[in-house]
C-alpha cells in the first residue's frame, strides 16, 4: 500500500486541503451497518430493556462511555467523570381504585381498567372519600379565553378529565378544527397529560384521572398500561410534588364511561358540554377511594455526557447539545410467556436515536482538524425520559455548562429505519431560525423540508428537546415519517401507525430485518450538518410568536 499512496495523493499538504474543503468524509462515516450493530447491542436481552436504576442501566452506560471514549471524545461533565449523577426517587405501586355512587362501591382492576401511582416519598398513600369531578378537558388558557373550572374549588378532590385539547370545531367548516383555538389539528402542551397532571397539583387536587381515548390520545390503552405497571420515577425534591397530585392516573375508556353513567351522566353529552367555552365542571354525586402501597428507594440514576471541545479560542466556550435517551421500560415480569417476552427492548425507541448520537459524534470526530467545529459539541444521552423527561429535566435545572452559553439543542427521538423519504419534517417549525438551516441542507440532499405531518400526536412536548426550549435553548427535533421514495402513498401511514399501533412501548419493539436505515443515514447527516454550521459561528434566534421567546431572553440576561 505504501507504494501506491504517492499516486492517489502527492502530498500530505494537498490531501488535508482537499478535505477541508467538505464535510464528505464526515458524512461517510455514518453507516447503516454500525447503527444496526449499536441498536442490536442496546436492545438485547442482555440490557434488558434499559429501565433507570437496574442492571441494565449499568451496562448501558458502560457501554456509552466506551463508545465515546474509543471514538476519542473527553468526558463531558467539568468534574472530568462521563455521566452526570440525577437522584431520583423510584416507586413500584400496587394501587387500589374504587368510587362509591349511591351507596354501591365498584372496584377497579389495575392495569385492566386504570393505571394509577402516588407522588408521596412514603410506601404508601390514601385517599378516602374523594369528590370526583368532571373538569372537561381540566384546561386553563387565558390566551383562549377558556377556563375549565370556572373558580371551582378542587382542593383534596379527584379530577376526571378529557385527554388532547378541546376539539373545536371550525365555525366555516365543521369538519375541520378551529386554527383559532388551540392550534386547530395541532396538540398545544395543554393537550399534553403532564400539563393536566401539573394544572391539578397547582390547584390543589388529590387525584387526576385522565379518560384515555385511542385516537386523540394517537396511542392505545396497551402503551399506558405497559408505561403504568412498572416503576415510577421522579425527581429527588423536598415538599410535595409541583408537576402532579398526589394520585395521578388514568382509566380505560369503557369504565368511565360506566362511572358517569352510574352516576348519571352520558360520556357523549359531557364531552360535547366541555368543548364550550361556557363548559361548568360538574360534581358527581360520587366518591373516591384510593390505597397505593409502594415499593420505593431512592437511586441516583445518569445522564452520560461527552465533548468535543471547540477549535476557535473564543468560541469553545459556547456550545451546541445534541441528545437522544437512553432509557426504556425494562422488564415486566407479570407479562406471560419468556424472559425475552417480558422486555422492553427499546429498538427504535430509543436505541435508534442512541446509536444515531454515537454516529454523529464519530462524524465530528472523522472531520479534518482544518474542519474542527469552533464551537464545542457536547453529546448528552440522557435518562428517564420515557419517565416524563426527567434526565432533561434535571440536566435543565443543573447544566453543566452555562445555558447562556449553549447555542442549540437538537434532539433525536427514534431513527427512520424505512428507506429514504423526498422530506424532512420539522416538529419544531417556527420557533427559531434552525429552520432556515434546516431547509438549507435537505435541499442541498435533493429533499424539502416540511412542518410536522402529525401535529395532532404532538411530538414537540413529548420528547427531550421541550425542556431545552422551556429553558430558552433553541431547539430542533426532526422525524421522516411521509414521503417515502419508490413507495405508494399510503407506505408512509402503514409503517408509522403500524409502529404506533402495535410496536410503540411493547415488548415487540425489536430488532427487525426488513429495516432499510438508509433513510435514517441520510437524516443524521442532516443534523450533522446543521449542527456544524452552528458549531462554526451561526447563531439561532427564536422567533416572534414562539412561546419558548420570552424564555430565551430570560437565558441571555
Amino acid at each position: 500500500m505504501a507504494t501506491i499512496r504517492p499516486l492517489l495523493c502527492s502530498t500530505l499538504l494537498v490531501c488535508a486541503a482537499a478535505q477541508a474543503q467538505n464535510p464528505d468524509a464526515a458524512l461517510a462515516s455514518i453507516k447503516a451497518d454500525e447503527l444496526l450493530q449499536h441498536i442490536k447491542v442496546l436492545a438485547s436481552d442482555e440490557f434488558e430493556g434499559r429501565a433507570p436504576g437496574s442492571l441494565g442501566e449499568t451496562r448501558t452506560v458502560d457501554y456509552l462511555k466506551q463508545q465515546f471514549r474509543q471514538l476519542g471524545l473527553r468526558p463531558g461533565n467539568p468534574d472530568g467523570s462521563w455521566v452526570q449523577g440525577v437522584p431520583m426517587r423510584g416507586q413500584k405501586p400496587v394501587p387500589q381504585f374504587s368510587y362509591t355512587v349511591n351507596g354501591k362501591q365498584v372496584s377497579l382492576k389495575f392495569p385492566e381498567d386504570y393505571v394509577a401511582h402516588s407522588t408521596t416519598p412514603g410506601d404508601h398513600a390514601k385517599i378516602k372519600g374523594s369528590d370526583i369531578v368532571f373538569v372537561g378537558y381540566g384546561v386553563q388558557a387565558p390566551e383562549y379565553g377558556w377556563d375549565d373550572y370556572k373558580g371551582l374549588d378542587v382542593k383534596g378532590k379527584t379530577l376526571l378529565m378529557l385527554i388532547n385539547d378541546p376539539a373545536i370545531p371550525d365555525p366555516n367548516n365543521p369538519e375541520q378544527l378551529d386554527p383559532a383555538m388551540f392550534k386547530g389539528k395541532a396538540m398545544t402542551y395543554y393537550g399534553r397529560w403532564t400539563y393536566k397532571y401539573e394544572i391539578a397539583a397547582k390547584l390543589g387536587a388529590a387525584a387526576a384521572i385522565i379518560i384515555h381515548e385511542t385516537k386523540p390520545a394517537a396511542y392505545p390503552w396497551d402503551v399506558v398500561r405497559s408505561g403504568g405497571v412498572g416503576e415510577h420515577f421522579s425527581l429527588q425534591r423536598k415538599g410535595a410534588d409541583p408537576d402532579a397530585p398526589t394520585v395521578p392516573g388514568w382509566i380505560q375508556l369503557e369504565r368511565a364511561k360506566e362511572l358517569l353513567a352510574t352516576a348519571g351522566y352520558d360520556f357523549e353529552q359531557l364531552k360535547q358540554q366541555a368543548l364550550k367555552k361556557e363548559f361548568q365542571p360538574v360534581v358527581l354525586k360520587a366518591k373516591a377511594d384510593f390505597q397505593i402501597d409502594n415499593q420505593t428507594r431512592s437511586l441516583k440514576s445518569n445522564n452520560v455526557v461527552a465533548l468535543i471541545e471547540g477549535s476557535d479560542p473564543k468560541l469553545k466556550h459556547e456550545y451546541v447539545i445534541y441528545s437522544a435517551h437512553w432509557d426504556h421500560l425494562g422488564i415486566d415480569t407479570r407479562l406471560p410467556g419468556s424472559r425475552t417476552e417480558q422486555i422492553y427492548h427499546g429498538a427504535l425507541d430509543n436505541a435508534s436515536g442512541t446509536a444515531a448520537l454515537l454516529a454523529l459524534a464519530k462524524a465530528y470526530k472523522t472531520l479534518p482538524a482544518a474542519q474542527a467545529p469552533k464551537r464545542s459539541i457536547l453529546f448528552l444521552a440522557t435518562t428517564a425520559e420515557e419517565r416524563g423527561l426527567l434526565g432533561a429535566k434535571y440536566y435543565a435545572a443543573h447544566p453543566l455548562v452555562p445555558l447562556r452559553q449553549t447555542v442549540a439543542n437538537i434532539n433525536i427521538d427514534g431513527i427512520n429505519a424505512w428507506g429514504k423519504t423526498a422530506q424532512i419534517e420539522n416538529v419544531t417549525s417556527g420557533h427559531s431560525s434552525i429552520d432556515e438551516l434546516l431547509a438549507k441542507y435537505a435541499a442541498a440532499q435533493g429533499r424539502k423540508m416540511e412542518n410536522d405531518s402529525r401535529p395532532e400526536l404532538g411530538s414537540f412536548y413529548r420528547a427531550d428537546q421541550l425542556e431545552f426550549a422551556r429553558a430558552g435553548v433553541p431547539v430542533l427535533y426532526t422525524k421522516a415519517r411521509s414521503g417515502y421514495l419508490e413507495r405508494p402513498d399510503n407506505y408512509a401511514a402503514e409503517v408509522v401507525n403500524h409502529y404506533v399501533a402495535h410496536d410503540y412501548h411493547q415488548t415487540s419493539d425489536i430488532v427487525r430485518t426488513d429495516w432499510d436505515f438508509s433513510g435514517g443515514v441520510q437524516d443524521i447527516g442532516l443534523l450533522f450538518q446543521v449542527g456544524l454550521e452552528i458549531a462554526n459561528g451561526s447563531t439561532p434566534q427564536w422567533r416572534d410568536g414562539s412561546e419558548f421567546k420570552a424564555a430565551g431572553q430570560r437565558r441571555l440576561r
